[in-house]
């Protein structure tokens, strides 16, 4: 076995939000990758429209530095639990993690799923305590928190000699002194240095290389991107492509074009030696996991085990009075053949036919990652519907088992007690409760996924605002019994037409409003929240009658209260079992499946 000494892989991981794409902001700009004239927009990483207006990452990221003569191969990864495949495959890549963990919040949830991964791969692990010129940090304690964490993770020695930098991110600097503020971020490019290890393998032998992620561009098709485990690749090879998943699959091809990171470019090369990072481009149906071998010594490598889906949906084509007005792609064969190139490039996902060639299930890691696809179909033009939510269970000896969530929550205490109830009314089972920073008091609560859908909402109401809510997958265990449904009904379009303002003021007695006036509506479409349990038909297109003591002018005195703008989120949160989500590019709306209000009466009764 030889080393490639002049290059580091390394993956940033952390829970969301404590400040991974600004670490390696400031990477790039202490690199010198960026002229000294050169406009960089903030969280450079973050290049998707949806990342930047959420402020998270959704997509693993590559990029490359060099720091001296060594060349620091760098990729971010996303903080969200849903996007939990995006960091378990990118880890195949690298040979060490930077941990980086808030100074103030600590070790949450999403920080012990990312570290156990790093952990089972016996990679070693910086930690980077950052955000350490936050008001009210306290980098000692929160090293500690680490440690322990690294003990139930079962960590071995090595790994609990992990070295610890102190960083500001936003500051740009890091320091080996928690209590000395740094001048710039030399302390972390020596660490990984220093501590993740140069790549191993060997490179006089047969070419390998195992490819992580996919990548598109309209010019060159599919673009895999991957670690050259052996050997050496060149332009113009022949190589064979195999899987560890499927023996029988087996692909000569050539490579037409080879490319190395440098920054944010992606710089065309002739050649690439073992333990470099490389995209490359040719081969038409490259899937991640796949192995890029020479055709004297065909072996597949591993790929790590994807966690499986736990939340499914149905998305099917718009079928509403108002199908096919708004968007571009509104076919089953439009919304099929983009719902299965999505699986080309998210590993967590799932999409099966159903026995309608209408409906797609599809199933994901929670609300978030379907509703960014959703999200996602919806700017590029496709109109379609979507149903409620529903967790995936399991039959294991005859018993129905269900996904269990690891849900961590920071809340004003005088707040502590209605989210106890709550949760409690969920099935949720509190396993810790202390004092937190700032005033807060953390809880812990182990809780069916199910138990989740539609309480962020909630959440937030209940807490004015003030509640910090995070969960992961923890478990699948035994089925924990019903959960009640929402407290409130919906409040039904009653007839075809447009929203009048003396109709929605009669309507808004009966509960909160989601349209104003001059919004065109059906019947059977979702206008309002219900302040009781049962759905209510409403009449928001009521005319008042015109005789000769009542005018048309009175009407200007009808005081609406602001409607409610819900969010796709929201929406998904929002609906039951017998509603669904209407996706276009330019609206949301929420309707019930069946629209004919007599229909729907009938199939109460008969229940």
């Amino acid at each position: 076995m030889s080393e490639a000494k002049n290059i580091r892989n390394v993956a940033i991981i952390a829970h969301v939000d404590h400040g991974k794409t600004t670490l390696v902001d400031q990477l790039l700009r202490q690199s010198g990758i960026f002229r000294s004239n050169q406009v960089v927009q903030e969280r450079v990483m973050d290049s998707g429209d949806i990342e930047r207006e959420r402020g998270i990452t959704i997509l693993s990221k590559n990029t490359a530095v060099q720091y001296q003569d060594i060349k620091i191969n760098i990729i971010d990864t996303p903080g969200h639990a849903d996007f939990g495949g995006e960091v378990e495959r990118v880890l195949k890549m690298v040979d060490g993690v930077v941990l980086v963990v808030d100074a103030f919040e600590g070790p949450m949830p999403q920080t012990k799923f990312v570290l156990r991964n790093a952990l089972e791969l016996e990679l070693p692990v910086v930690v980077c305590v950052n955000k350490i010129d936050r008001p009210e940090t306290r980098p000692a304690a929160v090293v500690d928190e680490v440690l322990e964490l690294f003990m139930e993770l079962d960590a071995n020695d090595e790994q609990l000699d992990s070295p610890f930098i102190f960083a500001s991110a936003r500051a740009g600097y890091a320091s080996y002194d928690m209590n000395q503020p740094g001048e710039d971020m030399k302390p972390l490019f020596e660490t990984i240095i220093k501590h993740i290890p140069a790549p191993k393998g060997k490179e006089d032998a047969p070419l390998q290389a195992l490819i992580s992620t996919i990548d598109h561009s309209e010019y060159v098709g599919r673009i895999g991107i991957g670690k050259i485990e052996n050997g050496v690749l060149h332009v113009n090879d022949e190589v064979v492509v195999v899987n560890i998943h499927d023996s029988s699959y087996k692909k000569k091809v050539r490579i037409t074009k080879l490319y190395t990171f440098e920054g944010l470019q992606r710089i065309e090369v002739k050649e690439a030696g073992m333990g470099n990072i490389v995209a490359l481009s040719g081969i038409e149906d490259i899937m991640i996991g796949d192995t890029i071998c020479s055709p004297e010594h065909v072996e597949a490598l591993p790929f790590v085990k994807i966690s499986e889906p736990t939340l499914s949906m149905n998305f099917s084509v718009n079928d509403s009075p108002f199908a096919g007005q708004e968007g571009k792609f509104v076919t089953s064969r439009h919304l099929r053949d983009r719902l299965f190139k999505e699986l080309n490039t998210d590993v967590s996902l799932r999409v099966e036919e159903t026995d309608t060639t209408e409906c797609f299930k599809v199933s994901g890691r929670g609300e978030l990652h379907l509703s960014i696809l959703i999200e996602t179909l919806r700017r590029e033009g496709f109109e379609f519907q979507v149903s409620k939510p529903e967790v995936l269970y399991k039959e294991i000896d005859g018993k129905t088992y269900e996904p269990m969530e690891n849900v961590t929550i920071d809340v004003p205490e005088e707040f502590v007690g209605i989210v106890i109830e709550k949760l409690g009314s969920r099935k949720g089972e509190m396993t810790d409760m202390h004092p937190a920073n700032g005033g807060y008091t953390r809880l812990k609560f182990n809780i069916p996924a199910r138990g989740l859908i539609g309480y962020r909402n909630e959440f937030l109401t209940d807490t004015k605002g003030n509640g910090i809510l995070n969960s992961v997958f923890d478990s699948y265990q035994p089925y924990k019994g019903d959960i009640p449904v929402r407290s409130f009904g919906s409040l039904v379009a009653f007839e075809d037409g447009e929203a009048i303002t003396y109709g929605l003021y009669n309507a808004q007695e009966r509960g909160d409003l989601f349209i104003g006036p001059g919004v065109k509506v059906y019947a059977g479409m979702i206008v309002g929240r219900n302040a009781r349990a049962e759905d209510m038909d409403i009449n928001v297109c009521k005319k008042k009658q015109l005789t000769n003591t009542r005018a048309s002018g009175s009407d200007d005195a009808l005081k609406l209260v602001t409607p409610i703008q819900m969010s796709l989120e929201q929406c998904l949160e929002f609906i039951t079992e017998d509603e669904l989500v209407e996706v276009t590019p330019l609206n949301l709306r929420m309707r019930k499946k069946v629209l004919d209000a007599g229909l729907r009466r009938k199939i109460r009764i008969h229940k």
